[in-house]
């Protein structure tokens, strides 16, 4: 899990992604139409010029006194080479070449236009067809009937071929706009790069301030309480002493008229609350900060491999039980998880047991199971928890039991950020069973963390 910094700088970086992006696109988008439009008009003045072509050569042909097919005209006042212009004339009923250009600057072949000049002729229509040159390249072909010397009869054809390669000129228009393209989104992913930072930079100096607030206020507020509970355990200690030091003969205080118990007595069960109290306002303080900092994101859990069940046995043996009975029966687990959290959650867990996991005056009986998959469960011989409670009992303030509320929703929060989960539920000996499950993500490959493969 990544920490509120961490989650807003790669909020950063997507939204530089996404500006570059749409700036791509758009570019992209452009420069298709660009080519696509030059390449259109390209072919449009092509199709002009060689409609053209064939309609003027067609004009410049004639005949004879001897029906002879007179072209000098169409020689003289014509460039036959580029695009290439041949006439094929049509003598008894063959179609032969009477004139093609000694260089042109495409060739065609001369079974396309021998084709294409005998459908044109036979149907007496235009004819424009795309072919490949004898070098291979693309070529237009055009081809223009003309009529014989009575008129009426079909006298051969005119073919106008120009190819439709792409020239020099058009290359570097397409060269020039890609490159053009690429520069600007680059400049566009420096830009939204910088604008990013501009937009989440109010953002982060509040993480930070919000950072420093927490921890000037963890030491503002641990210190007190943590004062006042050593105050009053040393006044307790003193208290202790000095009763015992009257019980001896000769230096008992006589009590004073009208007090209803011993003012030593008071005193002390006066210093006992303030001790128990200072106790809660600590453990109530650093519920709140802890969850404040992983709410916000500026505490993030340091994942690291270690043993569940010598982590549950561990606070259990740490914690003051307080005369309440404790089973542990642990399974070898091995798990990656942050340490201090988990061993939270499973101290917030434990205390809530003993607790609330009793009847009032009866000692508790609790269960702590750890199994080798990674699960935690917590039985109490309580009340249990009622089933209108059940689907909030996790959330912060909402324990229904006098309690800060939390303990169990600083749990809940650590076994999410685990991709696990804690469920509450009725225990075989009548009171709550509280499981903490960790994800499958949380259980490294081994023979002690080996993940079902279903």
């Amino acid at each position: 899990m990544l920490t509120a910094e961490a989650r807003i700088r790669r909020l950063r970086l997507r939204l530089t992604a996404l500006f570059t992006l749409t700036s791509a696109v758009g570019l992209v988008g452009l420069t298709a139409f660009a080519v696509h439009s030059d390449t259109t008009a390209r072919s449009r003045q092509l199709d002009t010029e060689l409609r053209m072509l064939g309609s003027t050569a067609v004009t410049q042909l004639g005949y004879d006194e001897q029906d002879q097919l007179f072209v000098h005209d169409l020689l003289d006042t014509t460039d036959t080479n580029c695009p290439q212009l041949t006439v094929l004339e049509r003598t008894s009923g063959r179609y032969t070449v009477a004139h093609a250009p000694r260089t042109p600057c495409i060739r065609a072949t001369d079974a396309d236009i021998h084709d294409l000049a005998v459908r044109a002729a036979t149907t007496n229509a235009t004819v424009e067809e795309e072919r490949r040159a004898q070098d291979g390249r693309p070529v237009r072909l055009l081809v223009r009937p003309f009529p014989g010397p009575d008129g009426e009869t079909p006298g051969g054809a005119v073919v106008v071929a120009a190819s439709t390669a792409t020239d020099p000129a058009q290359h570097q228009l397409r060269v020039l706009l890609i490159t053009g393209s690429l520069v600007l989104v680059s400049l566009s992913a420096v830009a939204g790069h910088l604008l990013a930072g501009r937009a989440i930079r109010p953002a982060l100096a509040t993480l930070r301030l919000q950072e420093q607030f927490l921890a000037d206020a963890a030491h503002d507020l641990r210190t007190p309480a943590a004062t006042l509970r050593a105050l009053a355990a040393t006044a307790l200690r003193e208290t202790g002493l000095r009763e015992t030091a009257l019980r001896e003969p000769g230096l008992r205080e006589p009590a004073r008229p009208g007090d209803a118990q011993p003012q030593d007595t008071v005193r002390t069960s006066a210093l006992q609350r303030t001790e128990r109290l200072a106790a809660r306002m600590g453990d109530l303080v650093d519920g709140l900060l802890t969850r404040a900092r992983l709410v916000a994101g500026i505490s993030a859990p340091v994942r690291e491999p270690l043993r569940l069940d010598q982590l549950v046995e561990a606070v259990v043996d740490d914690t003051d039980t307080g005369g309440h009975r404790v089973t542990v029966r642990t399974e070898p687990a091995v798990v990656t998880a942050d340490p201090d959290l988990l061993r939270r959650a499973v101290a917030n867990l434990l205390g809530n047991a003993l607790a609330y996991g009793h009847a009032p005056g009866a000692p508790a009986d609790i269960h702590l199971r750890v199994t080798g998959d990674g699960v935690v469960t917590v039985d109490d011989s309580g009340p249990g928890v009622p089933p209108e409670l059940a689907g909030s009992l996790f959330e912060r303030f909402r324990s229904g039991s006098g309690s800060s509320g939390l303990g169990l929703s600083i749990t809940s929060w650590v076994a999410h950020a685990h991709d696990g989960s804690l469920t509450v539920g009725t225990s075989p000996t009548g009171g709550a069973r509280f499981t903490l499950r960790l994800g499958a993500g949380s259980r490294p490959p081994g023979p002690l963390g080996r993940r079902d493969p279903h």
